[in-house]
């Protein structure tokens, strides 16, 4: 059955080729799993190859964008759904609403600040949704760190790691995604 997933990356055009070959490698494996992507609806960057990615191998692409950066003119006209939404904050909710999972790729602020929020509202059960870091070039190495310090300072208890997997590569995140999928069938 076809699922969406929700995929957090960034928006740069300047980082390393290698974080492009992930973003288009998930691309592929959405479209050919038959699932649709839902992400930030930009052109530019991981998000952009990403979309790019999804259609070159007949999938289906929905973008949700917040009104200010579709007018500066880097939402993915192509997309099959663009949503235009008034703020980011709109933005979250419709992509939490419409997605059955979440990946995230490696990215910057905005990408780690709505990673964090979906896992928190999973540890919190507003939602029971796969979470999923890929750690391209160990890229999350230092936030996973971050973690183990908070549950090892009783910030957070041990069994807060089952609400995450963090994989080295995309393909074991979709995996992951996929056994979720499996178990709920």
């Amino acid at each position: 059955m076809s699922k969406a997933i929700c995929v957090f990356s960034s928006s740069s055009d300047k980082i390393s080729p290698q974080y492009f070959s992930a973003a288009e490698e998930l691309g592929r494996l959405i479209a050919g799993q038959g699932h649709a992507l839902v992400y930030g609806g930009a052109n530019v960057g991981l998000m952009g190859a990403l979309a790019r990615s999804v259609h070159k191998n007949n999938g289906k692409v929905i973008g949700i964008i917040p009104e200010l950066l579709k007018d500066k003119e880097v939402a993915y006209e192509e997309a099959d759904e663009l949503i235009i939404t008034k703020d980011m904050r709109d933005r979250k909710s419709i992509m939490e609403e419409r997605s059955d999972a979440f990946i995230a790729l490696p990215g910057g602020f905005g990408t780690l600040e709505e990673v964090l929020e979906i896992l928190t509202l999973r540890m919190l059960k507003y939602h029971q949704k796969p979470v999923a870091l890929i750690n391209t070039n160990n890229f999350y190495n230092n936030l996973i760190e971050l973690f183990d310090q908070i549950i090892n300072e009783n910030f957070a208890k041990p069994k807060v790691r089952e609400h995450y997997k963090v994989t080295p590569g995309v393909s074991e995140a979709m995996t992951f995604v996929e056994s979720f999928f499996n178990s709920k069938e």
